[in-house]
């Protein structure tokens, strides 16, 4: 059976038929010259080699050597007609590029190259006989230029995953256009009625998905009535959906998930030909409307995270469901659905998830759905007498979500599932012991078990070693003892969070798929096994773990991320660490480790974390030219509670690229794996890095957050002299401590330039003269502490400093000013008696202000607490 993965496929493919369609003439009249340009040059005038070899040359083209890239001329003129380097290429697109000298261009394909922070040349109009223009997967950032308007023959146009900006490009000549795709970059605002978009009456493939347009549905898309392939996917869509699809007859696919449409779900009977509908995460509200379930072409429909209620029906029609992908979770629906649901006996993917049914769901009743692989009652509750091992169930499934069901037993009956592959029983109740014929079932790829009450494995520990088991989850429960013997198989193993003790096996070397190593938060002695360089996730932060970090990592180490935090760990950073160019969080705080700062690590071209906390390292911190630090891509250093000493050169701070460049993402700092499903079948598990940080005056212990923050952390050492202005480039710098040192001079007049600072804390140091006024209008400041240094003058009255406590600005004998009682006028003088109405309107106003500074310092206090980034992904079917 088909996933929704090949679908994706098909769609894909759609796009390259079209594409080889083009101009099917021209394959004859043309012929290919190889990457290297002194071979088979048959048919190409030598001045279009020539121009060949110089565009390769403006950019690092090392990689071009693969027999689908090079170039096609025509027979009769030797000119180049079609142009292809994918993959390849790396530099910038310049607007004099020698490629703007083939002016015989019909087909052009460049995609998945590296032109990062290129704008889009407006030479590119000047290609006015291209047929085919396919710029995607390049970096690409600025705004379509309206030059591309004049390409009148161009029949496809592809510039998706890149950065684009600004409004939709203008298309109106591209009459002859069968193929537009602008996904994933960041247009935005509204699509008009008037927009040329809906002149294209040849269009055949649009997608416009993972932008932010934020208008509603324009009706006239029906006027684009040849669509097959329609993706309005994740932008900001909103209002009910027109009725445009009496005239789109010809559509097969129809993706409008993640937006803000609204209203009942569109009328789609005319749509004979439909075999995909997407409406994923909206606010349709309503029924499912009974004539979807026997459309005569629609096998994939999804409108998981929606608002419909009432129950599921069947029209009179005769025609079967050809449904196979029916995903139904996050709604309301109301009465006995699962009944009904039964009936759709071609279903292989059933989604059921959250559905917050009043009565227990029976698993018996899905025994009709005999071609069944997946499916998914997360968050409902589920009759504990179907989880039994007599329970009448499909066999054919491969893959079960029931997590957050409450279950308290270990379902037996999957142990009768021979096409068992995915396992998650993750967030429910069930005590004891994981049973030993789990390890039996002949394909078992992945099994969650996270956030429950196990203590340990039935059988031998030898039980596990040939199961076929290539994920196992364990975190989060309360297992004891010594490790069992993994699965030959093993790539990922999460083990977190229990109570497991003695050494780490040896073993685990012989695992040579093993790549993800999570022990962290257990009882584990002994030393490091020195394998933990093969690995590209380790994490056993928070044991009792002892001796020296091992020296063996290897110039071809694929390690991303080492967290040997709150150890007992001793000696030197190996210096072999350096070899590990993959490296991106290295983490030993709250060790023994003795050794001077690591400034060989700016070899590392991907390191961004780097914590050193609380150990034992002692020196200067600035290098010794006494320039920039110069790590390329570093966005957090926490070397606190260390014996570093010195002062930091001027231009310390600058050339931090990562800290100084501005940071997107949303925030998520619940977990610290996160399980995530896709609407298109794929499962992830993102493995997220730990930091602990000083942030607004406390110790935030195991903050974690899924996008990257930038913050600085030098307090508790003995460091000296002024602190550098180029402190003022760090743009995205969310936290910086810089408390408990011996720091002297003015704080820089630059930090106001830091918009993003959340956190600021400079006490305990020796710092003079007065506080910048330019922090007042630092909007995201929620915390600042300056206490106890020799500053004067009166405290900045923006909002976010006023309306701190006062500790955080005492032991400055001449500062003044609120939040402090000291006032800054003289008051020597006695003041002149004030009328009683004067001094009620007074106290009426003070009250007012006050009101306005609690209100101003709200949202800064509300913020997030979580600093540190990087994700592991992994992907299973």
């Amino acid at each position: 059976m088909a996933t929704m993965s090949e679908w994706l496929v098909r769609l894909h493919f759609l796009s390259l038929l079209l594409l080889c369609c083009v101009s099917p003439s021209s394959c004859a009249t043309i012929k290919f010259i190889t990457s290297d340009p002194l071979v088979g040059l048959v048919g190409c005038h030598p001045h279009q080699i020539k121009v060949f070899t110089q565009f390769k040359n403006e950019f690092d083209a090392r990689r071009c050597n693969h027999n689908y890239n090079g170039i096609w001329c025509d027979n009769s003129t030797g000119a180049v007609t079609k142009l292809r380097l994918r993959a390849c290429l790396t530099g910038t697109l310049k607007s004099n590029s020698s490629l703007f000298q083939f002016h015989h261009l019909r087909f052009l394909d460049l995609s998945h190259n590296n032109f990062a922070s290129s704008s889009l040349p407006s030479e590119f109009g000047n290609f006015t006989k291209l047929e085919v223009l396919s710029l995607s997967f390049n970096g690409l950032t600025g705004q379509v230029p309206s030059s591309l308007s004049s390409l009148s023959m161009l029949s496809k146009l592809d510039l998706s995953q890149n950065d684009l900006t600004g409004s939709f490009p203008l298309v109106s000549n591209l009459n002859k256009l069968t193929v537009l795709d602008l996904s994933h970059n960041h247009f935005s605002g509204a699509l008009y009625p008037n927009n040329s978009l809906f002149e294209l009456h040849h269009l055949l493939y649009l997608n416009l998905a993972f932008n932010n347009f934020n208008s509603s549905i324009p009706y006239e898309f029906s006027n684009l009535n040849q669509l097959k392939a329609l993706s309005l996917s994740s932008n900001g869509f909103s209002g009910q959906v027109p009725s445009i699809f009496s005239n789109l007859t010809r559509l097969t696919l129809l993706y409008l998930d993640r937006n803000k449409l609204i209203g009942s779900i569109p009328l789609l009977q005319n749509l004979t030909m439909l075999s995909v509908l997407n409406l994923y995460e909206n606010h349709f509200s309503g029924t499912i409307p009974s004539y979807l379930l026997t459309m005569p072409s629609l096998t994939y429909l999804d409108v998981r995270g929606n608002d419909l209620t009432g129950s599921i029906e069947f029209d009179n029609s005769s025609t079967p469901s050809r449904l196979q992908y029916m995903y139904l979770g996050n709604n309301h629906f109301e009465g006995n659905i699962i009944e009904p649901i039964s009936k759709l006996i071609n279903l292989t993917h059933l989604d059921l998830s959250f559905l917050n049914t009043s009565y227990p769901i029976d698993l018996n009743l899905f025994s009709s759905l005999k071609s069944l692989l997946h499916l998914d009652l997360s968050g409902n509750s589920i009759s504990p007498a179907s989880l039994r091992s007599d329970s009448n169930i499909p066999l054919t499934l491969a893959m079960v979500f029931f997590k957050h069901c409450g279950i308290k037993e270990f379902p037996n009956m999957l142990k009768k599932l021979h096409s068992m592959q995915f396992i998650d029983l993750s967030n429910n109740r069930i005590s004891g012991k994981l049973p030993e014929w789990l390890w039996s079932l002949p394909q078992l790829g992945t099994l969650n078990v996270v956030n429950n009450s196990f203590n340990g494995f039935e059988g031998s520990s030898e039980a596990l070693v040939n199961s076929s088991v290539r994920i196992l989850l364990l975190e989060s429960n309360n297992f004891e003892g010594a490790l069992p013997n993994l699965p030959l198989s093993i790539t990922v193993f999460s083990a977190g969070t229990n109570n497991f003790t003695g050494e780490i096996p040896l073993l685990i070397c012989n695992r040579s798929s093993l790549t993800v190593l999570d022990l962290n938060y257990n009882n584990f002695t002994g030393p490091i096994p020195q394998c933990v360089s093969n690995f590209t996730f380790v994490n056993l932060r928070k044991n009792n773990l002892e001796g020296s970090l091992p020296d063996m990592f290897c110039v071809s180490a694929s390690l991303r991320t080492l967290d040997v935090g709150y150890n007992q760990l001793t000696g030197k950073l190996p210096r072999s660490l350096r070899n590990c160019s993959s490296l991106e969080f290295l983490s030993v705080d709250n060790n023994n480790i003795k050794d001077m700062f690591p400034f060989w690590l700016k070899a590392l071209p991907n390191l961004q974390v780097l914590t050193l906390r609380s150990n034992k390292f002692y020196g200067s911190i600035s290098p010794p030219n006494q320039g920039p630090l110069g790590f390329p891509e570093l966005r957090i250093l926490e070397i606190s509670d260390n014996k570093f000493t010195g002062s930091l050169p001027p231009r310390y701070f600058e050339n931090w690229k990562a800290a100084s460049s501005s940071l997107t993402g949303k925030e998520d700092g619940s977990l610290y794996m996160v399980y995530e499903k896709n609407p298109y079948g794929l499962i992830a598990y993102t493995f997220t890095d730990h930091i602990d940080l000083q942030y607004k005056g406390l110790r935030m212990e195991q903050a974690n957050v899924l996008t990257s923050y930038s913050a600085i952390d030098f307090s508790r050492n003995l460091l000296e002299g002024q602190i550098p202005e180029s402190i003022g480039l760090l743009k995205s710098l969310i936290a910086l401590n810089l408390s408990s040192n011996a720091f002297t001079g003015h704080i820089p007049e630059s930090l106001a330039d830091l918009k993003a600072l959340e956190s600021l804390d400079m006490s305990s140091n020796k710092l003079s003269g007065s506080i910048p006024n330019g922090l007042g209008s630092v909007s995201f400041l929620s915390y600042i502490n300056v206490s106890h240094n020799q500053l004067k003058g009166e405290i900045p009255q923006g909002t976010q400093i006023t309306g701190q406590a006062r500790s955080s600005f005492e032991g400055n004998a001449g500062l003044c000013g609120l939040p402090l009682e000291e006032s800054c006028f003289d008051t020597s003088d006695e003041p002149q008696p004030q009328k009683e109405e004067d001094q009620d309107q007074e106290e009426e106003e003070e009250v007012l202000n006050l009101k306005a500074v609690a209100i101003g310092c709200g949202p800064g206090v509300l913020l997030g607490w979580a600093i540190a980034h990087k994700s592991y992904h992994l992907f299973v079917r």
